[in-house]
């Protein structure tokens, strides 16, 4: 029996080389390496992922500030959210990215990379997906202006903006807090600040920008009366307001666990805290309103769930579902009395999206070092308000001076007669629903 066995295997031995013929035979690698391996390939698909879902918060944006605003001005809505992405694409590519996550030795910008230059064919594939996780991001920094400065825009000054920030306010900020995630080095991450996911980095620079910009238009047409009041221009349709907010909720669950960059359990709990703080930011805003104005307003608990989700996008790596309420908590709270703080001061804004945005992502910023996990500390607390500062400091002075240069050169607002009409019609020789007669 032996001998039978002895017989088998070896041609079974013989079968298997002839079969193989001069290939290499096969080796195996260790543990470590193929679990080392899937690691890297689930990293790749969960940024990636990621960064779809954050692409579709342009959507989301897009149908918030079109059922805001009047239907004679929603294709004009459109164009400037397509071009937001599509414009502000080109541009990071070009030079963006390489301002801010190039080789930096002062901590103040980036000087390599630009053009993508650092992807190589037989290189780490790598910056590719980050790069276009990062891309997503600085889309939404920039359509978030869009909506503070809607209906009286001309399109060509917007699109010299939205370039603008893609390619150099808003890289340039994001090099100081988030240099070192690729190639770079930040002065105000040595320091020890805290924004995982971009509550200032990505939604204060939009809001800062956001109200420059709206300071330099002023206001619509009717907007204010002589003697004080405020007039309220109501949104065309609510119901696509609404669905744009819960597809933002749903693109904000890549935005923030897809800051991860890594496929691993740390995202269960950016999970949670995101939706915790956005649920709880839609009922302190109804509640809130209810009280102020008598009735729950539908507006403001809209805008209550975009507040909690910017202002736990600082810190929702960092603190425990409890924080994520509070924090979420008084963003609705806040972003109520925001609103009515800049129509008090007669600084319209369709959406609301300063309040939404740069307000309270002041405030998530603040609170990502209040409720630090860790614990909290003087020190702590003095470089997440000098990162607030800094933010508003960098972004408002920059988009203030580039809005003023558009506005002295090619004009940034559109005549009373334009406005009137609609920019549909005048700036892109359209309508978004030919079947109604009416503009409005």
């Amino acid at each position: 029996m032996k001998y039978v066995l002895m017989i088998l295997t070896s041609l079974a031995c013989t079968i298997t080389a002839a079969w193989a013929g001069t290939d290499d035979a096969p080796t195996a690698i260790t543990n470590a390496e193929a679990i080392a391996l899937v690691q890297t390939h689930a990293n790749y698909v969960w940024t990636l992922v990621a960064a779809v879902l954050v692409f579709f918060m342009q959507a989301g944006f897009a149908m918030v500030e079109a059922g805001f605003t009047r239907a004679k001005n929603a294709v004009n809505i459109m164009m400037k959210n397509l071009m937001d992405f599509s414009m502000g694409s080109l541009f990071y590519w070009a030079i963006g990215f390489g301002l801010m996550f190039g080789v930096s030795k002062t901590g103040f910008f980036g000087t390599t990379g630009f053009f993508l230059s650092d992807f190589k064919v037989d290189g780490d594939p790598w910056v590719l997906a980050f790069w276009m996780f990062q891309v997503v991001f600085a889309a939404t920094a920039a359509t978030i202006v869009s909506g503070a400065m809607a209906e009286r825009t001309k399109f060509t000054g917007y699109l010299v903006y939205s370039a603008v920030l893609s390619a150099f306010i808003y890289p340039i900020f994001g090099s100081w807090a988030w240099g070192s995630l690729f190639n770079g080095s930040g002065w105000l991450e040595g320091l020890g600040f805290i924004d995982f996911a971009g509550s200032t980095v990505v939604h204060s620079v939009g809001g800062w920008a956001a109200l420059a910009g709206a300071i330099v238009l002023g206001p619509r047409l009717g907007k204010f009366t002589k003697d004080g009041g405020i007039k309220p221009i109501l949104g065309h349709n609510i119901p696509l307001a609404a669905l744009g907010v819960f597809i933002l909720w749903v693109g904000w669950f890549g935005f923030n666990p897809g800051s991860t960059t890594t496929a691993d359990t740390s995202i269960a709990m950016i999970f949670v805290n995101t939706n915790l703080a956005a649920a709880t930011g839609a009922v302190l805003a109804m509640i809130v309103s209810w009280v102020k104005f008598g009735k729950p307003e539908v507006g403001m608990s809209l805008n209550g769930a975009l507040a909690g989700l910017v202002g736990i996008t600082a810190g929702c790596a960092n603190v425990t579902p409890g924080s994520s309420i509070i924090i979420g908590a008084v963003a609705g709270i806040l972003v109520v009395f925001a609103v009515m703080f800049f129509d008090k001061i007669r600084i319209d804004d369709p959406v609301g999206a300063i309040s939404v945005h740069g307000v309270c992502g002041a405030w998530g910023t603040f609170a990502a070092g209040l409720f630090n996990i860790g614990g909290t500390t003087v020190k702590i607390m003095s470089v997440q308000c000098i990162g607030i500062a800094s933010c508003f400091a960098w972004t408002f002075c920059t988009a203030f001076i580039l809005f003023k240069v558009i506005d002295m050169t090619m004009g940034l607002r559109v005549s009373p007669e334009e406005e009137i009409e609609g920019l549909d019609s005048t700036e892109h020789g359209g309508n978004a629903y030919p079947d109604f007669t009416s503009n409005y």
